[in-house]
């Protein structure tokens, strides 16, 4: 039991982590990521970067292959809804060799467009136009405070490809992380899985001032 870190890499001016929690059985509970404050400055100006963290191998039992974390300097589309500074933690359920193969261009639209069987679709999410090369498509949550006259300071977003689950992805802005939120919401939840395993029923990001570190965390892993 305890928590077990992965792999660490330089984010920005700071250093970020992954980790797992196994509980008293021996059972993953939380997966996530931390960074330090200073991981908040520092990126390149004008482009998006991704940095990936592998995972510790106690994490194996879990849902998830690795994490990427993606700097949008200026964010991305919609325009006026996430157009702002902001990072995309991506956990993928697909390794990065089956990342590569998304293309998101010619006949690999097709298996971009393509839709899930609706018991694997979250409650209420629906798909984005098109896809994005090496995640899939994005489906969002049309009653997320963005989308309804609220600004976008946190949300949450599943991904697709082929009709299957590949990435779950916690989305926050810069701006957002400055105030050291305390955050920590239930997931809207799909009624089954495409294989069974580890994940999650909640979501949180905090703030230690001790450590001086951000934490964002996939919560309640329950076997599925």
């Amino acid at each position: 039991m305890g928590m077990f870190e992965g792999e660490s890499k330089t984010l920005g001016s700071g250093v970020a982590y992954s980790w797992v929690k196994l509980d008293n059985e021996g059972n993953p509970s939380s997966i996530g990521v931390n960074f330090t404050e200073s991981a908040l400055e520092g990126h390149p100006e004008g482009r998006t970067v991704e940095y990936i963290l592998a995972l510790p191998e106690e994490a194996a039992s879990t849902a998830y292959n690795h994490i990427g974390i993606d700097w949008n300097p200026h964010g991305h589309e919609p325009q006026g809804i996430y157009d702002k500074p902001h990072f995309d933690v991506h956990f993928y359920m697909i390794t990065p060799e089956e990342r590569d193969k998304i293309t998101a261009t010619g006949e690999d639209c097709k298996n971009l467009s393509k839709m899930p069987a609706s018991e694997y679709i979250p409650e209420g999410y629906v798909p984005t136009q098109g896809g994005v090369p090496r995640m899939g498509a994005h489906w969002v949550d049309p009653k997320a405070p963005e989308f309804n006259g609220q600004p976008f300071n946190e949300t949450f977003i599943y991904g697709f490809y082929n009709g299957e689950m590949v990435f779950v992805e916690p989305m926050v802005t810069i701006a957002f992380l400055e105030t050291k939120p305390e955050v920590t919401k239930e997931l809207k939840l799909p009624k089954c899985y495409p294989i069974s395993s580890y994940y999650p029923t909640g979501y949180s990001l905090s703030y230690n001032e001790t450590n001086k570190e951000y934490t964002l965390a996939l919560e309640g892993l329950t076997l599925r």
